[in-house]
């Protein structure tokens, strides 16, 4: 939906702003022409008291500056007045460019003269725009220009012609407001500049810091399976579960657990709590074997397993003997 608005000056005389206020939506204000850091008095006289009253009032501003340059130098200097003004301010939209006289247009740098001011107030930190009547508009600013800036077109009657993208439209100078008199120039926004430029940093606003993202969570380790006791694992020693002679010291070790704990865990439980003698040797073992000491399989290889030796080498053996 668009917004409405005015354009005023000094030629308004003094405004009261808080009976403006809930008239309209914005204001564009004139703060002043030419070059007014050679010629002060060309400083509108109502400027600050009309963006005193807005602000006071929650009014959204803009501004305008009227220009009188015919070369790209003049309106460098027109750029820097206009900035000197603006020193100090917040507007909520744009600064525009008032090009309506026709020694501009007559001078053939109309584009360069936009240009040099456009470029000097958008470096300056300003979100700037061009103001101009819709004829000389299509007639003496090129397709460029018109796309590049913000555009408030002046055009008066029940619709703009103009076909090319602008923000503002103003479509009469004959309209009336509470707290102004006389009558004053209305407009129409159809675009969100106070978003806009806030969230740009622009026009005195202060760009509000990028939010770093969010971190990942980090991924939730799985969990690990609780350790065993020393007696489980004896008994899973026992029943043939972790190898056996240097594999299961490994395999235990690499799991996290305590090999000799263990096998002395094993050595208990088959051989009570007496100390287990030094191990044997594999001849000594599988003498054992044939006379019959360690049984027959599988409890055989299940002892002989358990006890730290492997099987299939005292198995190995024995038949090397018999």
């Amino acid at each position: 939906m668009a917004k409405s608005g005015i354009d005023v000056s000094q030629w308004q005389g003094t405004i009261n702003w808080s009976q403006v206020k809930g008239k309209v939506d914005f204001a564009l204000i004139r703060a002043g022409y030419g070059d007014t850091l050679s010629y002060p008095k060309q400083v509108d006289w109502q400027y600050e008291a009309n963006y005193k009253g807005c602000k006071a009032n929650g009014i959204p501003v803009g501004v305008y500056f009227y220009s009188y340059a015919t070369t790209t130098a003049q309106a460098e200097r027109e750029a820097d007045s206009c900035i000197a003004l603006l020193k100090g301010k917040q507007f909520e939209y744009p600064v525009y460019y008032d090009v309506e006289e026709f020694d501009i247009f007559r001078s053939g740098n109309t584009n360069a003269i936009i240009t040099a001011f456009c470029d000097k107030l958008e470096k300056a930190g300003y979100f700037v725009g061009i103001y101009i009547y819709r004829s000389a508009l299509q007639t003496y600013v090129s397709k460029q220009i018109r796309e590049r800036y913000a555009v408030a077109v002046a055009e008066y009657g029940p619709k703009c012609n103009y076909d090319g993208p602008y923000g503002i439209w103003q479509n009469t100078s004959d309209w009336s407001c509470s707290g102004i008199s006389g009558r004053v120039d209305h407009d129409y926004c159809y675009v969100d500049y106070p978003k806009i430029i806030k969230e740009a940093g622009r026009n005195g606003y202060t760009k509000a810091p990028t939010p770093a993202p969010a971190p990942k969570p980090a991924p939730t380790p799985a969990p690990k399976p609780a350790k065993k006791t020393v007696d489980e694992l004896a008994r899973e020693v026992i029943a043939g579960k972790w190898s056996a002679g240097e594999s299961r010291r490994k395999l235990l070790t690499a799991a996290g657990y305590d090999y000799n704990a263990v096998q002395n865990k094993v050595n208990e439980i088959l051989y009570g709590t007496k100390p287990q003698p030094a191990k044997k040797s594999i001849d000594e073992i599988a003498r054992e074997v044939i006379r019959g000491d360690w049984g027959v399989d599988p409890e055989r290889t299940r002892r002989l397993t358990a006890a730290g030796y492997d099987a299939k080498v005292v198995q190995a053996r024995v038949n090397q003997l018999i």
